[in-house]
């Protein structure tokens, strides 16, 4: 919650102020967190069909394939926006994203899709050679800065207005889920740190869970068998 964040900073700001000498108290020292129902928004299969046509369609592509990347690999806008085509070995199919972009701050390696390794070998024929960004901006010697403006459009163009592009990040783990994979391994894949972190995707493992159960029942289902009516035996005879 936005509350929330602003609260932090001016505590930590008359904290400064305290330390600095510059006053004796701190006005939000009293200052609370509120407690935070974090959101949810999954695409379902003919959201993520419209959202492929509308980056199709874009005149943008470069900002595109930002967003397809955060699609096919679960990875943070800035993650995505900051990449440099020497973290990516395409003969072992991995993207070693370095400990400066990450929320974690470690190296996180990560394997990729063919898809991916597509894209970025597309994107070595567009990029000027000597450019080591994936998505250089238009700012000489630095990568893309911002895709606000450009994911609104295709929010429109989508007719997905309450989607968030982090949103892309939680609706790859739901498809990793409903593949079969485990919270630990899509922990790895999204470089938690914390198994709590992970767990919010854990009632999403009800779905395939619940298919596996279905399919001892049908094998352990007693087959139907012919009931006779009795009364309607005793009539006949």
């Amino acid at each position: 919650m936005r509350a929330n964040r602003v609260g932090e900073v001016l505590r930590k700001m008359f904290t400064l102020a305290i330390g600095w000498g510059m006053r004796t108290d701190n006005p939000a020292s009293g200052f609370r967190r509120r407690i935070e129902n974090e959101r949810e928004r999954f695409l379902t299969p003919e959201e993520i069909g419209r959202l492929a046509k509308a980056l199709d369609a874009a005149k943008d592509q470069r900002a595109a394939g930002i967003i397809r990347l955060c699609m096919l690999t679960g990875a943070r806008s800035g993650e995505v926006r900051q990449a440099r085509f020497e973290q990516f070995n395409l003969d072992l199919g991995s993207w070693s994203k370095p400990a400066a972009t990450t929320k974690q701050r470690k190296i996180h390696r990560i394997p990729i899709s063919g898809d991916v390794a597509a894209i970025v070998r597309q994107r070595a024929l567009l990029v000027p050679r000597g450019n080591p960004w994936l998505f250089p901006g238009d700012t000489p010697g630095q990568p893309v800065k911002e895709i606000r403006r450009f994911w609104i459009g295709i929010q429109t163009e989508a007719k997905l207005p309450d989607v968030r592009i982090h949103d892309l990040r939680h609706t790859f783990a739901s498809l990793l889920v409903s593949g079969g994979a485990s919270l630990e391994m899509i922990g790895k894949l999204l470089g938690h740190t914390q198994m709590q972190t992970t767990q919010r995707y854990a009632h999403l493992m009800d779905s395939p869970l619940r298919d596996g159960v279905n399919a001892v029942a049908s094998i352990f289902r007693p087959r139907p068998q012919l009931v006779h009516d009795a009364d309607q035996d005793q009539k006949s005879a």
